[in-house]
């Protein structure tokens, strides 16, 4: 195999990564589209799968031992048009609107702490705890985020205290992607170590039920995973005291 050959072979892998992360980027930018044009069920699916691309990218670069800097950036950037940007312009597009200047505000506020998530997540140092966020990420905010408008968009939820609700719950989440509360990352678990038998079961269970009902159960699953964290610091204080 000559030299040529060895070169293609090595910018095919280091391509592969970022295929994925565009295809992510590509779905985040379909979603705004899609929101855009009144089709919110269809939004909330297309941040869903960009969230999918966007967790198999990284996992790719590290199996093909293809992570570059190059890849790191182009993540940060599409994390922040997919999970910072379009999650807030399509519950806009759903309702905000209708609270006027406050509602574009809500959205350019949660915008904003994504953009800070980001920007502390990269500049943290190289020996942190892997194991915790420092705050919710926004990939989970996002996924908040779109299991409401999956919701709404489904039972056709849009009356005036919904909208409020909603409103509120945006501030919220990006409130706790700004804050110091940690929440697990789940990066060190080993799947390709041993797993119990029960936990098979548990998955398959769950596969189960997002396939009957997906927007409930990813609604209750990243609403779960939202409190987690205030209420670990809630069981700690209640401890001390």
């Amino acid at each position: 195999m000559n030299d040529d050959t060895k070169q293609g072979r090595n910018l095919n892998f280091y391509f592969l990564p970022s295929l994925f992360t565009i295809t992510a980027l590509f779905f985040g930018f379909y979603a705004v589209v899609a929101a855009m044009k009144g089709l919110f069920i269809t939004a909330a699916i297309a941040i869903f799968i960009a969230m999918i691309f966007d967790g198999l990218d990284g996992r790719i670069a590290r199996l093909t031992n293809t992570s570059t800097s190059f890849g790191a950036e182009l993540d940060s950037l599409s994390d922040m048009v997919c999970f910072g940007i379009t999650p807030p312009l399509a519950m806009y597009a759903w309702g905000l609107h209708s609270l006027h200047k406050l509602g574009w505000l809500i959205a350019f506020f949660y915008t904003v702490a994504v953009a800070l998530r980001l920007a502390r997540f990269n500049s943290q140092p190289d020996d942190a705890d892997k194991r915790y966020f420092q705050g919710i990420s926004c990939t989970a905010a996002a996924g908040i985020m779109a299991s409401i408008l999956w919701i709404c968009g489904k039972y056709a939820l849009n009356q005036p205290y919904v909208i409020v609700i909603v409103a509120i719950t945006t501030l919220i989440v990006a409130l706790l992607m700004v804050s110091n509360i940690p929440y697990r990352s789940y990066k060190d678990i080993n799947l390709n170590g041993k797993a119990p038998f029960f936990a098979i079961v548990i998955f398959a269970l769950l596969l189960g039920l997002l396939a009957i009902s997906p927007a409930e159960v990813l609604l209750v699953s990243f609403f779960l995973y939202g409190l987690s964290g205030p209420t670990v610091i809630l069981i700690k204080l209640l401890r001390k005291k």
